[in-house]
Order: C-alpha cells, then sequence, then structure tokens
C-alpha cells in the first residue's frame, strides 16, 4: 500500500498534540493515562513518538486525543 505521506513525519498532528498537551499541563503519562480510561491505547511512549512525528495516528487516537485534550479535531491540522 502507498503511504499518503511522503518524507520523514509520519503525522502530521503531532506539533499540535505536544502544545494541547502541556497547555493542559499533562505530562505524556497522564496523557496516556486518561486515553485508556475511554479505550484509547496509546502508552507514553507511544505519545512521545507522536508528538516526534515518528509514529502514525488513527482516527480513532485522533478522536481520543480531541476528546481528552478539550479541542476539536480540526484545531489538530491549523497554524
Amino acid at each position: 500500500m502507498a503511504r499518503i505521506i511522503d518524507g520523514e513525519r509520519k503525522n502530521i498532528v503531532g506539533n499540535k498534540v505536544r502544545e494541547f498537551r502541556i497547555a493542559k499541563k499533562m505530562s505524556q503519562q497522564r496523557l496516556s493515562d486518561k486515553l485508556e480510561t475511554i479505550a484509547v491505547y496509546i502508552c507514553r511512549g507511544s505519545v512521545s513518538r507522536i508528538e516526534d512525528g515518528t509514529r502514525t495516528v488513527s482516527d480513532i487516537e485522533l478522536y481520543g486525543l480531541s476528546r481528552i485534550l478539550g479541542v476539536p479535531v480540526g484545531d489538530f491540522f491549523t497554524d
């Protein structure tokens, strides 16, 4: 299957995930723990890799991040 994203980065939302998480004064572990409460399983290491762009993000994971961080999904795609 062809990849949609060319280059080194494997997602386009990682920077925003970090920005919103820090704004909420939340650690990567706390974010992981809160995601687990809504059955979205992303370990702390995977949160780190999402934020640095070396891991893809599924639609369900993005939805969970949106809910836990309290921002609309569309906000992950704005500058």
